[in-house]
């Protein structure tokens, strides 16, 4: 069964939420704001968020109704934090499940910052439960504590006689109860505690078990409201005329034609081309497909793509910038008894998520009001004032449900939110502007996740011991000439570039890897789990190989180097254990692959069970083993894993983005094609039992698909097949 509504309704500004939280009713309004504390990543690999001070805000609001509403500062486009955060709290305040609700929260930087980001709010890098852990159990432990106050001074009793279970506050010794709901107002007008007491971990009972999602009924009954679901009185349609190749520019525009259109009400020019406004977004297409356009092109970017990968390969072979290194690796494998060589290449990969980019902008009052699925609120703020000639705090958005997203809502130059601030001020502010994006301009003129080359060379002992390792990777930045520049490329190094290569828990003795920023026009951004996304390919499958040339078991080989990385070796020991690995009876064309990976914190290994045949591979099962620290809802966990297998399988087999004479090739779906269902394996999900601080899952559980499958593939076939998408021509003789 499906619980009653709990799906995030439209937020009002921060100013009448809390004043309207303040007033009606009597609600209990509470909250804590943490002190940033700055970027830098521990060991673990997960910034500190341990140390908390108590600095009331609205983060938790419990009403006269008895209902208990989380606001929830990030995005869920998918991921299940709405169900996640509010488990947290839910968990310190001893509410009953039944109470909860979650809404999201108002664009307020200086409230629902991102600690991981530091001042900004926003969603990415599976950081929404790892930052706002003790952020919200201390909301929900001071609330439960005020709680309490505001019922022994009702009571005339001592606090620490009354217990709380399940949404009840209870005096055993008058056998006096009650809900939460008749003491809001009265705990409204209690301090709020400086530092309320946590549970342990034994006193859970919430935590770490599988609970009913907060937005499944209101997601399958179509009650939940997308942006794609706004219609405001008034509003307008725009969709966008864009350059049809990547660093072209608008010589000149004839809308004539365009204008004669049943329905168009305005054709504007704004800086990334030509908006059609009209009454719906049928004829907005429409008119758009009548203007008569002319294109600068002197400037645009047209190679194919067999000539970008053929300049990548140029650039590999060149001295790179050092992202890091240790010893003298050339040395090590110059006098190595074996030596191992291998490349790899990636294409750019579309986001493609399944409710196409949209926002809504209106003139409200004295500022203005965006309705999206936002992603990066505080960046979206500054963009949409910039261009409308106001102050961030004038721009308010009411953030909805995303239908997907995987990194494409979260750009740092807001570009579709842009687009819309560009229309409505184009079109006077008269009417609200809904900005759409067909999927066919966000597949051919978006952003991608970049292309990549990898060149590896690493020596051998005779013992299959690694003597030297030389790892040069070639990439577009996605940082440099962003405004995140300053925080996260340094010397020239984009850290999400050599993410999970240059700092890999592999114990190399001596190493060096470097990287080539390529220049071009391609637009890049963050893809599901980033740079790992290419880096683990090419890091597992390497060391697979290092382990047969070695003779080695590749799972005894793995851990045989991360003996200083104990968390990532349980994992890897628990997906080999329930996979069979140690008893494996391998039939003829099938096999099994392993691979282990470390992402955002967050430790991953898998095990791919495959069937190869002539021109074709088959993914039976595979069996996944992840550390995320406390597992605060393991449903949602094992969800977020089978979703990115899902989402990666098709990556793995098919998916590219390419380019003739500049040109993207694949419009939509048919080009650019889902994993289908018939195409699912089995997914087993074990999580490993841990008390660490809770990490993410939203895209640790992508980088390891591709090598586990590869691995399984030369297991069945040895064939080693080490680009991606793979190239299952190769496996015709098999």
């Amino acid at each position: 069964m499906f619980h009653a509504l709990r799906a995030p309704a439209p937020v009002p500004s921060r100013r009448a939420f809390l004043a309207g939280a303040a007033t009606v009713g009597g609600a209990l309004v509470v909250g804590f704001h943490l002190d940033l504390p700055g970027t830098k990543a521990r060991a673990a690999g997960a910034p500190d968020f341990s140390k908390v001070p108590t600095q009331p805000n609205a983060f938790v609001r419990i009403a006269p109704d008895d209902s208990v509403t989380v606001l929830i500062k990030h995005l869920d486009m998918g991921q299940g934090n709405t169900t996640g955060l509010a488990t947290i709290v839910a968990e310190e305040l001893d509410a009953d499940w039944s109470q909860m609700r979650a809404a999201f929260a108002p664009a307020d930087a200086s409230l629902y910052a991102n600690l991981a980001f530091g001042p900004i709010q926003g969603t990415g890098g599976s950081t929404a439960v790892a930052n706002s852990w003790i952020q919200l159990r201390k909301a929900g432990a001071a609330a439960r504590a005020m709680l309490v106050a505001a019922a022994a001074a009702e009571w005339t009793v001592p606090a620490g006689e009354i217990t709380v279970e399940k949404g009840v506050l209870r005096h055993a010794r008058t056998g006096r109860e009650s809900r939460f709901g008749p003491f809001a107002a009265a705990a409204a007008a209690q301090p709020v505690p400086e530092n309320p007491r946590l549970k342990e971990p034994g006193e859970w009972r919430l935590i770490g078990t599988t609970l009913p999602r907060l937005d499944s009924e209101a997601k399958t009954t179509g009650r939940a409201v997308y942006a794609l679901d706004v219609r405001r009185p008034n509003q307008l349609t725009a969709v966008v005329a864009r350059a049809p190749r990547f660093g072209a520019t608008l010589r000149s525009v004839d809308d004539a034609a365009a204008r004669k259109v049943r329905g168009v009400v305005d054709v504007v020019r704004i800086p990334s081309g030509v908006a059609v406004v009209a009454r719906d977004t049928w004829s907005a297409m429409k008119g758009r497909e009548a203007l008569v356009l002319a294109w600068d092109e002197a400037g645009a970017d047209r190679r194919s793509s067999d000539a970008q990968l053929a300049a990548y390969k140029a650039l590999a072979a060149k001295p790179g910038l050092v992202a890091s290194r240790q010893g003298d690796a050339a040395a090590g494998i110059k006098n190595a008894a074996k030596v191992l060589e291998a490349e790899f290449s990636f294409p750019f990969l579309a986001h493609a998520p399944m409710e196409p980019l949209n926002a809504t902008i209106e003139k409200s009052g004295d500022g203005y009001l965006i309705h999206a699925g936002s992603q990066f609120q505080t960046i979206e703020q500054a963009v949409a004032a910039q261009i409308l000639g106001t102050t961030p705090d004038r721009i308010r958005i009411n953030t909805l449900w995303a239908g997907g997203s995987f990194g494409r809502r979260a750009t740092s130059s807001a570009d579709y939110i842009a687009e819309a601030a560009a229309v409505l001020k184009a079109t006077g502010e008269k009417n609200p502007i809904h900005l759409v994006w067909t999927r066919e301009d966000d597949i051919t003129g978006g952003y991608y996740r970049p292309a990549a080359y990898h060149r590896i060379r690493a020596g051998l002992d005779a013992q299959g011991g690694i003597t030297g390792w030389e790892h040069s990777i070639v990439g577009k930045s996605i940082l440099i000439g962003t405004p995140m520049e300053a925080m996260m490329v340094k010397n020239g190094v984009d850290a999400t570039t050599v993410e999970g290569a240059a700092d890999t828990p592999y114990a190399l003795p001596v190493y060096r890897f470097e990287v080539h920023n390529v220049r071009d026009a391609v637009p890049v951004l963050w893809w599901r789990s980033v740079g790992h996304s290419h880096t683990a390919q090419a890091m597992e499958v390497f060391i697979d190989e290092i382990a047969h040339a070695a003779g080695r078991d590749p799972v005894e080989y793995r851990l045989s180097l991360l003996q200083k990385a104990p968390r990532l070796s349980a994992a890897l020991r628990l997906a080999a254990d329930k996979a069979g690995w140690a008893g494996r009876q391998a039939k003829p064309g099938q096999g099994l692959g392993v691979a282990a990976h470390e992402s955002f914190g967050s430790y991953v290994a898998m095990v791919a069970d495959v069937t190869a045949e002539a021109g074709k591979v088959t993914v039976n099962r595979i069996v996944a083993a992840v550390d995320v620290g406390v597992a605060v809802n393991p449903d949602v966990i094992r969800a977020q894993v089978e979703g990115a297998v899902g989402f990666a399988l098709s990556a793995v087999l098919r998916n590219r983005i390419t380019f003739k004479d500049g040109a993207v090739q694949e419009t939509n779906f048919d080009a650019y094609e889902p994993t289908r269902m018939s195409e699912m394996p089995v997914v087993e999900v074990h999580i490993v039992p841990s008390t660490a601080a809770p990490t993410g899952i939203g895209e640790p559980g992508v980088p390891v698909l591709a090598p586990a499958i590869s691995n399984a593939i030369f297991a069945a076939t040895g064939q080693r097949l080490r680009s991606l998408p793979l190239d299952l021509a190769a496996l015709r003789g098999v």
